[in-house]
């Protein structure tokens, strides 16, 4: 009897020894792309909240009130709610693998037989009691390979995260470059008011003199009452244009007054084939690769699944009847007669094949999108051109020509009038134009995950 306990032992430690061979899943977080590297977007290592990061970060913006693109950048990537959100997913996965990895639990069994009957075999007379215990045991790799997809999903988690944190910094320039713009448009609005108190005060002193009609002044007066409405207008802009900003590090207080910068900064664009070159960091490309390591691990994994898995089970039974103990032992293994999870297998197999056309077709939209940013960016590029040498000095010219001309009776007012409003559509259409020229730079900036010198 003692040298069958022992031979049961063994068979039950060897279960266990056979199965426990250590797995220790990995989910590997891919390297940051260059486009904001040096700003910090952690993904969290514990569980625990994590609550007291937005009033370190809002300490960035304290020092005064004036903001700049760094420190809007740092804000941002630090304490974007969503990004927050979103960094989880990468330890979400890593747990998820950890449960992979883990062994099927034995089970334990206790069973009487031949109780409760009659003579011979009354009460527990002839009880048989079995206690045994089970262990379900996978073969062909299958825990292995389990925790292998477990571990490429998370790969994905974290290329999907450093997509997200590429967006947030793209949507942190546009953002910041919009309240440049907000604040240029202001600075025209306040300029254009103050032009027309001045043109109004000058019609005044021509109509006391008895050189202008009072109707000139009432024109007057209403050109002004209209620049102030685009003024109070502009500063509402600015003001909804300083709150997104803010929005994107998840304050709903302005903590600054106003952002620092300079639109009229236009850098030179590299050739469209040196980005087109960069394409491939793209985290929304590069994520490729990991999903078809994924689906091969998932076919690997739906294969192994052909592999019939035993059930072994060793335990004691006692023989109340003759008062003796003896071992059972028992094995069950599937038969593979109907499902072989061929259907399984042929669906990761063409999954396979989906990746491939995905990852080309993903490929083609961002170079195609990249080009289309390009070109209107050089077109963008070319008009501020022309409209800082041409447009604008000529508009400007005029003005100055006309305005001293009506002072001196040689234009009318609506000559005045109509200068006065081309110079300053020339200007807010050359605002417009370097704001649509930086956000589109933030934009190839995104799809390329390399950095356009410009507007730090």
């Amino acid at each position: 009897m003692n040298v069958g306990l022992k031979f049961l032992a063994i068979g039950i430690v060897s279960f266990f020894v056979v199965g426990c061979a250590s797995i220790r899943p990995t989910v590997q977080v891919p390297e940051k792309r260059e486009l904001g590297r040096e700003f910090a977007s952690p993904i969290p290592v514990s569980i625990e909240p994590q609550a007291e990061r937005a009033d370190t970060a809002f300490s960035v913006a304290d020092s005064g009130d004036v903001l700049t693109l760094r420190q809007a950048l740092q804000l941002a990537l630090l304490n974007n709610p969503a990004l927050q959100g979103f960094s989880y997913e990468v330890r979400i996965r890593e747990a998820q693998a950890l449960q992979a990895s883990l062994l099927p639990n034995p089970e334990v069994g206790l069973e009487v037989e031949n109780i409760g009957g009659q003579g011979d075999v009354s009460g527990l007379r002839a009880a048989e009691t079995t206690l045994q215990f089970s262990q379900f045991i996978e073969l062909g790799g299958k825990r292995q390979k389990r925790t292998r997809v477990a571990e490429l999903e998370g790969n994905l988690a974290g290329w999907d995260f450093e997509a997200r944190r590429l967006d947030v910094y793209a949507a942190t320039v546009e953002a910041y470059v919009a309240v440049v713009a907000a604040q240029e448009r202001v600075r025209l609005s306040r300029e254009l008011v103050a032009l027309a108190e001045s043109f109004l005060n000058n019609i005044y002193e021509r109509v006391e003199k008895g050189k202008d009609s009072p109707a000139e002044a009432a024109r007057a007066e209403v050109e002004l009452a209209n620049a102030t409405v685009e003024l109070q207008a502009a500063e509402k802009a600015l003001q909804s244009a300083r709150q997104e900003l803010a929005a994107l590090w998840g304050s709903t207080r302005l903590k600054f007054q106003r952002v620092s910068g300079k639109l009229d900064t236009v850098v030179a664009l590299p050739p469209l084939d040196n980005l087109v070159d960069y394409v491939v960091k793209n985290p929304d490309i590069a994520r490729w690769a990991a999903e078809k390591q994924l689906a091969d691990a998932r076919l690997a994994s739906e294969k192994a699944q052909r592999i019939p898995d035993p059930v072994v089970s060793g335990g004691i039974r006692r023989l109340n009847e003759i008062e003796s103990n003896a071992f059972v032992m028992g094995i069950s293994v599937p038969l593979l007669v109907f499902n072989r999870n061929q259907g399984n297998i042929r669906a990761a197999e063409l999954q396979r094949l989906q990746v491939e056309r995905f990852q080309e077709a993903a490929l083609i939209a961002v170079r195609s999108n990249l080009v289309t940013l390009y070109n209107q960016l050089t077109a963008v590029r070319d008009e501020i051109q022309i409209i800082r040498t041409q447009s604008l000095p000529r508009a400007e010219e005029a003005f100055r020509i006309i305005r001293e001309g009506y002072l001196s009776g040689r234009f009318g007012f609506l000559d005045v009038l109509d200068a006065q409003r081309t110079l300053f559509d020339v200007r807010s259409r050359y605002v417009d134009a370097l704001a649509e020229f930086h956000t589109l730079v933030a934009q190839i900036e995104r799809l390329t995950a390399h950095r356009i010198d410009g507007f730090f």
